[in-house]
């Protein structure tokens, strides 16, 4: 297993993302999504089952990430931005096997850690628009590409449909409670063009047929259920 010094931490030595942590997680997120809301899963059978999956969901409210978590029929390691890592969340997203990440720079630290976790046969999770929106794949930014690039990983794209529609009447942050919230997965396709290049015109190239692929699936999930 790979090692990486953490940010900021001068000779400090962290390990790669656990892979028992976030089956824990999963076994959490299990408990918690099917408990407070009515998940439809559409798909998750074309999931492969085994080596290097990068999940590429799109995201319009908090709960997407620990929802594609429960619902996913492998451990999946998200990054997430560093401001989730605050309190008592700091060393339990660690524990359950996900991945911080500083938005504003090149992180290196998450960039190593992820790549551990492909080159370990696990599954890392993305929110390729890079922020809370719209949900649409509208806009993506290169990471998606230059991980799925680098490592060769199938890119499986999963649309979570019906999070954002409306606020909850209890607790305005979140989905009413026992809504149907949908996750529809998609076939797993390539991002590379079968080169091996991964120079800035391969990747901007990749990230053009990944928005097709991630978009053209939204469209199809929307059909699929309505929303």
């Amino acid at each position: 297993m790979r090692r990486h010094p953490r940010r900021g931490e001068a000779g400090g030595q962290v390990t790669a993302p656990s892979e028992r942590g976030a089956e824990i997680g999963r076994r959490i997120g299990v408990g918690l999504m099917y408990g407070l809301w009515r998940p439809r899963v559409l798909g998750a059978w074309k999931v492969p089952a085994t080596g290097p999956v990068i999940f590429a969901v799109n995201h319009s409210h908090n709960i997407d990430g620990p929802m594609v978590m429960g619902v996913a029929p492998r451990p999946t390691h998200f990054l997430i931005k560093k401001e989730a890592f605050v309190g008592p969340l700091d060393p339990f997203l660690t524990a359950i096997g996900q991945v911080e990440v500083d938005r504003t720079t090149t992180d290196r630290t998450a960039i190593g850690r992820a790549l551990d976790v492909l080159s370990a046969g696990g599954v890392l999770g993305i929110f390729p628009e890079g922020t809370r929106g719209e949900g649409d794949f509208a806009s993506l930014r290169a990471g998606l590409a230059y991980f799925a690039v680098r490592s060769g990983a199938p890119i499986v794209p999963i649309a979570v449909l019906g999070s954002a529609e409306r606020p909850g009447r209890l607790i305005k942050a979140l989905p009413p409670l026992r809504s149907r919230v949908d996750v529809v997965f998609g076939d797993p396709f390539e991002a590379g063009d079968g080169s091996g290049r991964r120079t800035r015109k391969a990747l901007d190239e990749a990230t053009e047929r990944i928005q097709k692929q991630l978009s053209a699936h939204l469209e199809h999930a929307r059909r699929l259920t309505g929303r």
